[in-house]
């Protein structure tokens, strides 16, 4: 892989971050119930990739043996976007996204468990890290604080992410990531039929514009883009390069909502990317090493 190549995949992987960080800012934006919200999210972004799919002759067939775990991903995608959705409302974007981001050091604790990877000692002082972080946006223990709340739903959200992008690495990594996402779209918007039904009242039409970006822009694009990068990096260096959106949400936010994080969010957040960071050079480290490695082998030097 040529060093322009690899330059194209990173700038695509921050063009799906920046497209991704939109997220928080249309959650609090937009007046819709979340389950609604999210449904109409899957149905529109489906529909868009199915049409992109056709467009460029997509293979859109799953083979029996994946189906299930296309089907398993795609509900692991719904209620990760409820959950995350469902944090924003309680708090603001940058506790619901600070809180999300907990998701690189999970992931870097499942990825060698699920994928059998050699566990690496360096992350358990790093998850004492995030813990840390963690522990400086809770305003206190107490279940009747929407704060505290947000952020418990927030970091299971984070959770549930973390097993969606290992699952879509581990067993789906080698379709298209477009496919993927169409399925996963599919399951969501079936998952959530029932709740179509349950709201009355919803200003769709006004909420037309929010709705569509958040279809079009934030999924169909960035989340699709996330996707076919699983294909160049590992999960846990994407998780990882994607703590960049947490500060293009947070500036987001900051522009459209007027919405300023405050001193305990700063402190939490800068040791949640501490953490990330730690794990990047690490990463770093070792995929330098490895492709040092492949290259000698390729020349016989």
């Amino acid at each position: 892989m040529g060093k322009n190549t690899n330059i194209n995949h990173v700038i695509q992987l921050n063009v799906a971050f920046v497209f991704m960080a939109t997220a928080g800012t249309l959650a609090r934006y937009i007046d819709m119930p979340v389950p609604f919200l999210i449904g109409f999210r899957a149905i529109v972004a489906g529909f868009i990739i199915f049409l992109f799919c056709k467009w460029k002759g997509i293979e859109l067939r799953i083979p029996k043996a994946d189906r299930g775990v296309v089907f398993l991903s795609g509900v692991l995608m719904g209620v990760h976007w409820i959950t995350y959705f469902y944090s924003l409302r309680l708090s603001n974007v940058a506790v619901g996204m600070i809180s999300l981001f907990t998701f690189p050091v999970i992931t870097a604790f499942l990825e060698p468990v699920i994928l059998k990877h050699k566990f690496r000692k360096i992350q358990i002082v790093l998850g004492l890290i995030v813990l840390l972080g963690v522990y400086f946006l809770v305003p206190e223990l107490d279940f009747k604080n929407s704060y505290f709340i947000a952020i418990c739903v927030g970091v299971f959200s984070a959770l549930l992410f973390s097993l969606r992008n290992i699952i879509s690495k581990g067993r789906l990594g080698h379709y298209n990531g477009s496919v993927i996402m169409m399925y996963q779209m599919v399951v969501v918007a079936v998952f959530l039929g029932p709740t179509y039904f349950l709201y009355d009242d919803i200003d769709i039409i006004g909420q037309l514009p929010a709705g569509l970006t958040l279809a079009l822009l934030t999924t169909a694009l960035g989340h699709t883009m996330f996707l076919t990068s699983l294909k160049h990096f590992s999960v846990t260096s994407v998780s990882i390069v994607s703590s960049t959106q947490l500060v293009y949400g947070i500036l987001i936010a900051l522009f459209f909502l007027k919405e300023y994080p405050d001193s305990n969010a700063v402190v939490g957040g800068a040791i949640i990317l501490l953490s990330v960071v730690l794990e990047s050079l690490g990463s770093a480290r070792k995929d330098i090493l490895n492709y040092f490695i492949k290259a000698k082998k390729i020349t016989g030097k």
